[in-house]
């Protein structure tokens, strides 16, 4: 189990690593993120090229992504893509893909069911996904099988999250390799909400903490706009629901197996809400620089935005949660 001291270590390495590359996706930012600092093999096992440990760790990544809006594919390839491939029972698989997640050289994605309408008949793989995270090595769930397959077209798309590259991909019959059953499906898919709801803390926390400079910074009527009461009541807020949503979230991602998808529901659900409305509050606090273009509040409320449809809606975990515990 990692220390707490090697955890702090880590997000200090990761932060300073994301302050320096602000912004940065391309291939090289990617190779040195993950295979320089070895974020894209933490939950990667050590005969594969990773560290051994697991969600919990790769949580403190999550966050730090988020907080800086980073659109490095942390979260499909090391979260999401390592993940399925460590379920899917496939040493083939495990030995062809991992090293090379590991290392940084390469990037993957999964297609859940309900993303997109894919169809397998003769080892041929057909459809389209028209909002995919984007990765080198795409992985889908069909039916009841895990497939390997490559896009006979990728399109990207100009979204109203710009922090989050999507894109639209078409399988036009291209061979399918199967790597294995559809069993953890539903487990891949939780661990990806409790790392999704992470990256959401490190969003909302970033707009906690800007709110808070900017209160302290701006002046009316003589005195420091934190002064007032109405905005000491908005940041008081703000912080219980920051710190709510990250006991939530980091409980979710330290969960062992069969209580992963209560708490992935419960992390899925608060977290989302919560980053909402610390992005809007942080924009009524800033007041009308806020609402500029040119301030970065606005880039919070559309990745908060987005995120809430990313992996299901607040309202579609609640109702797993009440299907899981009633």
């Amino acid at each position: 189990m990692t220390s707490s001291d090697e955890l702090r270590e880590l997000r200090a390495a990761v932060r300073s690593f994301l302050d320096a590359h602000p912004g940065a996706a391309d291939q090289n930012t990617w190779r040195r993120f993950a295979g320089e600092l070895g974020v894209a093999g933490l939950a990667i096992p050590e005969e594969y090229g990773g560290a051994g440990c697991g969600l919990a760790e790769a949580a403190v990544v999550c966050e730090e992504i988020g907080r800086t809006l980073s659109p490095l594919p942390c979260l499909s390839t090391a979260v999401l893509a390592v993940a399925a491939i460590n379920e899917s029972g496939d040493d083939d698989a495990k030995e062809r893909l991992l090293p090379g997640i590991a290392d940084g050289s390469v990037t993957a994605t999964v297609i859940f069911p309900g993303e997109a309408e894919l169809s397998v008949e003769g080892g041929l793989l057909s459809g389209v996904a028209p909002y995919a995270l984007d990765g080198e090595v795409v992985l889908a769930y069909v039916g009841d099988a895990l497939v390997e397959a490559a896009p006979s077209a990728r399109r990207p798309l100009v979204t109203m999250d710009q922090t989050r590259p999507l894109a639209e991909l078409t399988f036009d019959g291209v061979p399918a390799r199967r790597i294995g059953d559809a069993a953890a499906r539903d487990r891949v898919r939780d661990m990806g909400v409790a790392a999704l709801a992470a990256e959401q803390v490190g969003g909302a926390a970033r707009c906690l903490e800007s709110a808070v400079e900017y209160a302290k910074q701006r002046h009316q009527f003589g005195r420091p706009i934190g002064s007032f009461q109405a905005i000491k009541h908005k940041l008081a807020d703000m912080l219980l629901q920051v710190e709510s949503a990250r006991s939530a979230a980091y409980r979710a991602c330290a969960a062992p197996a069969g209580e992963l998808a209560v708490y992935a529901a419960i992390a899925g659900s608060y977290c989302t809400e919560a980053y909402l409305s610390a992005a809007g509050e942080s924009i009524q606090i800033h007041g009308g620089i806020g609402v500029t273009w040119e301030h970065d509040a606005h880039r919070y409320f559309k990745r908060a935005t987005s995120d809430a449809q990313l992996l299901g809606p607040p309202q579609g975990h609640r109702a797993r949660l009440a299907r899981s515990i009633l």
